[in-house]
């Protein structure tokens, strides 16, 4: 069977941003992968290893200082409004306005996004149904519970069926179960063919769903491939001792290292790194 073609193309991209203590910040170096319709992608790294940066690049929040990207045939560049429409954004900052109902919200961003005007009301109210919304569907989001909330924005990311899905750090802060529901909810638009880019530190979450995985750190691609393919070249089972191996490789580093709360690599009696890049403290 031939395999789909990349929906997500990805070639030398670059981010340089001008910090005035450190100088020239390398967010992302040049980094090269491809995605397909109905995997899912993870790019796996620290804080501040520039996966946001690089997903930002890709929904055209932020321009590239080098490279190329293309969602659906459409440049980042070029084309940035053809490659919004193809596009949806998930991530557990993203805000809601919150004198909207959820109802609203869902019918708002399904507007905005370009769905077909005599078929929004259908879309929404399918919508509603899917994600168990109809109970609070005329609650304001401000008064709406975290679980709420996180239906809410699921629906409003999909809202208007993208074919390219975004989910940057989609489970920071939830608790077990909505982090489940999230989990949950990703495997079903894979099964419906979404390509899905998952951006993560919580290996676990990257081993349930991940069909390949990008391992990020310091703005550098370290390694791409399967999970397996991964264990294969390091000789490791687990994904986290399998990061460590690249990185430590990457940093130089001989003997113990311990991933810390945020997957940061920590050598004994060092402080830790991958915490410090423009991703933690800025675009």
């Amino acid at each position: 069977m031939t395999e789909a073609a990349p929906t997500v193309r990805v070639a030398e991209l670059r981010k340089t941003f001008y910090d005035e203590s450190r100088g020239e910040v390398k967010a992302v170096d040049g980094i090269s992968f491809d995605c397909r319709p109905g995997q899912v992608f993870g790019l796996l790294g620290a804080n501040g290893a520039g996966k946001t940066t690089t997903l930002r690049m890709l929904s055209t929040v932020l321009r590239p200082t080098g490279g190329s990207a293309t969602l659906m045939g459409h440049d980042v560049r070029t084309d940035p409004e053809a490659v919004r429409r193809s596009l949806g954004f998930y991530s557990a900052s993203t805000a809601l306005y919150p004198r909207l109902t959820a109802r609203e919200t869902v019918e708002f961003f399904t507007r905005i996004n370009g769905y077909p005007s005599d078929r929004v009301e259908e879309r929404v109210q399918e919508l509603v149904d899917r994600f168990g919304i109809a109970e609070y569907e005329d609650g304001r989001v401000e008064k709406l519970s975290s679980g709420m909330k996180q239906k809410v924005s699921i629906a409003r990311t999909v809202a208007h069926d993208p074919p390219v899905l975004i989910f940057d750090e989609p489970t920071v802060g939830l608790d077990v179960m909505n982090a489940l529901e999230m989990v949950k909810v990703i495997r079903e638009l894979k099964e419906e063919g979404k390509t899905i880019l998952f951006s993560s530190h919580i290996m676990s979450e990257v081993e349930k769903l991940c069909d390949r995985i990008g391992i990020l750190h310091r703005g550098r691609l370290l390694a791409l491939g399967t999970l397996d393919e991964l264990r294969d070249r390091t000789g490791e089972h687990y994904l986290e001792d399998v990061f460590l191996d690249y990185v430590k490789q990457a940093e130089g580093i001989e003997g113990e290292a311990e991933l810390g709360p945020a997957g940061a690599l920590e050598e004994a009696g060092a402080p830790a790194t991958g915490s410090t890049g423009p991703e933690a403290a800025g675009p």
